[in-house]
């Protein structure tokens, strides 16, 4: 490859004094994307990585990675489609079902057929390709009515998350209610016979100030057909405009429950009223608690809450919801000194027997799923439910109208998300994707661990192929290998199918997922020792693999690629800027790169209390301290980089991309040749859901570019 020359970008001697440091910000003006300087400069970069694309095109060619070659390996391993667990209402069951060759999935009702009694036929009710043939309206959320005669989704489009409610009538598939606006992130919690129902909507935006749009969250009351601007206000004035809203309502429609957390921190305050007793009179469950609270109401009356109020890795309490404060909760299933609580059923006869039979949990041990059956009274373990591996479990469902089953999804590396059911203990199969299975390579995943600089051991799953390694599990010679890591609000990396990961996997390279403090993987302290003042434990964690990959023959830092997104790509630009020298490329998508004017745009105001706030003097010297727009050294070898962005992200602005790329493109002292730095813009998409041919495309462009820059695979 010849010829790689970045654009020009112009620098500015801006140097803001903040708190005592002199901040530089030599690239302010790429923060502007209605310019015509920024557009200019990104359209120069859009031909800067389609020259590259080429030319690796071309280097590809005859290998699994050549182009059209690895889009159609992806598609054949996405090619089953896929399926939801099911949401029961009666005799319906609701659930979300892509097919082999749809670009989105729909959502589809199942019912008995009159016409053929005992055979269930299925519709589809609401189709995002038939909204949009374009492809770029996304399903945001569905819920139906509890009697199932109603419901209630959410679409948005160009990638924006900003959803719009509708109601419609499951029986005809007439939309019935709305379009309502300013329903992002919306629960929807029906009243019965399905009349009315609660839900979240931001304040009209000519009543909140322009930069705060996207907040001033209120939970309503709607009555379905009647304009919205009509809708009772309930809860929400006065409190933080970052807050955040659930609400559910419970089966009998006596109990409404409220909870609120500001922006994502994983502290969650809880109201209940009796709607019996007339209009909604909020009374305190749990506020001002310093932990996560996630309560409903049990077919049996009582109030049920699994929470880390004293357990930083779960426990489920029981209480009456008449006198339902702390100090009334009675532990039913204790904290386990090594897996997260992570989900709870509790099944009952059906019907009117709705006293609890069993207790079904799902845990997460050190990352990997497990299902545990236990008494309904004391909480005392049963059985251990057997799974098909070292795999994910989720959504535990049950029917609304009680009974002895339990749904939920499993997937692992090799197993594409899956419905099974449980019931007395025993786990079948009840529903899997559309189409034929994909075959895929033989696999072997290793559980391994490093040592962290302050000694913390920090775990990590290698997926290799089996010819791959020797009888115990380690490398037979090192090879092209991506390190994948996230490490933050509380959110953990599970074993899960990954097509990226199985397309590299069997063309010889080696797929690390790390489990990084700020996540979730070993409770709320994992979290803690990852997040604000100590944020550079992630860092030093993701270090530490990746030194272990090397140490131990894995890999080779001429060979090791680093991969994240949105907070993982925060990660990935402090490996850039941190250790340089641990990789050849790296893959930096979504990413949070100025953490001094991250709360300025998108989301970003509300995590704060994740990374701390800049306009405080101690949390501003935090940020400083790892922010990678603000580390980058000219004369460095920075590795290979590609920012992939999408316009329409509203949460994390494309900005921290296009400032990064123009400082690492001035800084480093790499030849453009050997470690170029590029940009990858995407239009009609933003940071979340996507059709099936834009997620091909942009994987395989990841791919293609790691594969390049480490020598995978050779021909």
């Amino acid at each position: 490859m010849t010829g790689l020359a970045y654009p020009a970008a112009r620098t500015t001697d801006l140097v803001e004094v903040l708190h005592g440091h002199a901040v530089r910000d030599p690239y302010r003006w790429l923060e502007d994307a209605g310019s015509g300087e920024t557009a200019a400069w990104s359209a120069a970069q859009d031909e800067l990585y389609a020259r590259f694309r080429e030319a690796a095109g071309r280097r590809a060619a005859g290998t699994p990675f050549a182009p059209g070659t690895l889009e159609a390996r992806l598609r054949r391993l996405l090619g089953a489609g896929s399926v939801g667990v099911p949401v029961w209402r009666g005799e319906r069951h609701f659930l979300t079902r892509r097919d082999p060759a749809a670009e989105h999935a729909t959502v589809l009702v199942v019912e008995p057929d009159p016409a053929h009694p005992g055979t269930p036929r299925e519709r589809v009710l609401v189709d995002p390709m038939a909204l949009d043939p374009a492809g770029t309206t996304t399903l945001d959320a569905w819920q139906p009515s509890k009697e199932g005669h109603l419901l209630a989704y959410q679409v948005s489009t160009g990638g924006t998350e900003e959803s719009v409610l509708r109601v419609l009538d499951v029986a005809t598939g007439e939309v019935v209610d709305g379009p309502i606006d300013r329903a992002r992130y919306s629960p929807v919690a029906w009243l019965p016979g399905g009349e009315a129902f609660y839900y979240v909507r931001r304040l009209a935006p000519e009543l909140v100030p322009p930069d705060e749009r996207q907040f001033h969250r209120r939970v309503w009351r709607h009555r379905v057909g009647t304009d919205a601007a009509t809708d009772v206000e309930v809860f929400g004035a006065g409190r933080d405009l970052a807050s955040y809203y659930g609400v559910q309502v419970s089966r009998d429609g006596r109990w409404l429950l409220v909870s609120a957390s500001v922006g994502t921190a994983p502290r969650t305050d809880v109201w209940i009223a009796d709607l019996q007793a007339g209009p909604e009179q909020l009374r305190e469950v749990a506020v001002g608690q310093d932990a996560e609270v996630d309560a409903w109401l049990g077919r049996d009356g009582a109030l049920y809450l699994r929470t880390d109020l004293d357990a930083p890795r779960g426990r489920l309490v029981v209480t009456s919801p008449d006198d339902p404060g702390p100090a009334t909760w009675r532990t039913l299933i204790a904290e386990d000194p090594q897996a997260v609580l992570e989900d709870v059923a509790i099944l009952d006869g059906g019907g009117a027997a709705s006293t609890p039979t069993e207790i079904v949990a799902s845990w997460r041990r050190h990352a990997v799923s497990e299902l545990t059956r236990h008494d309904p009274t004391t909480g005392r373990r049963l059985t251990d439910v057997p799974l098909p591996g070292l795999g994910s479990v989720s959504g535990l469902v049950t029917r609304p109208d009680g009974g002895p089953q339990v749904w939920f999804s499993y997937t692992d590396h090799v197993t594409l998300p899956t419905v099974h059911r449980l019931v007395d203990g025993d786990v079948a199969v009840w529903a899997t994707p559309p189409g034929a299975a994909p075959d895929v390579p033989d696999v072997v995943v290793r559980r391994v661990t490093a040592a962290s600089a302050d000694g913390t051991v920090v775990r990590a799953l290698v997926v290799t192929r089996r010819d791959a390694v020797d009888p115990t599990g380690r490398p037979l010679v090192p090879a092209p290998t991506v390190l994948y890591g996230y490490g933050g609000f509380q959110i953990s990396l599970e074993p899960a199918y990954s097509a990226a990961t199985l397309a590299w996997v069997e063309s010889g390279g080696v797929w690390v997922v790390a489990n990084l403090r700020g996540g979730g993987e070993e409770g709320e302290s994992w979290h803690r020792d990852g997040e604000r003042g100590v944020k550079q434990h992630v860092f030093d964690d993701f270090h530490a693999v990746a030194g272990m990959l090397v140490a131990d023959g894995w890999t080779t830092a001429g060979r090791l690629a680093c991969w994240g997104g949105s907070n993982g790509g925060l990660l990935v630009g402090a490996a850039v800027t941190q250790r340089p020298d641990l990789f050849a490329a790296a893959v930096c998508s979504a990413p949070l790169l100025d953490m001094v004017r991250y709360q300025r745009f998108g989301l970003g105001r509300t995590w704060s209390d994740e990374y701390g706030d800049a306009a405080d003097p101690e949390e501003l010297a935090w940020l400083l301290g790892y922010s990678p727009y603000h580390h980058v050294v000219p004369g460095t070898a920075y590795p290979a980089t590609l920012f992939t962005v999408f316009e329409g992200d509203t949460r994390v602005d494309p900005l921290h991309a296009r400032k990064m790329a123009a400082a690492l493109q001035a800084a480093t002292s790499a030849p453009p040749d050997e470690r170029p730095v590029l940009v990858r813009r995407e239009t009609g998409v933003g940071h979340g859901g996507r059709a099936l041919s834009r997620t091909v495309a942009l994987t395989a462009e990841q791919l293609r570019f790691v594969a390049d820059r480490t020598g995978l695979p050779s021909r």
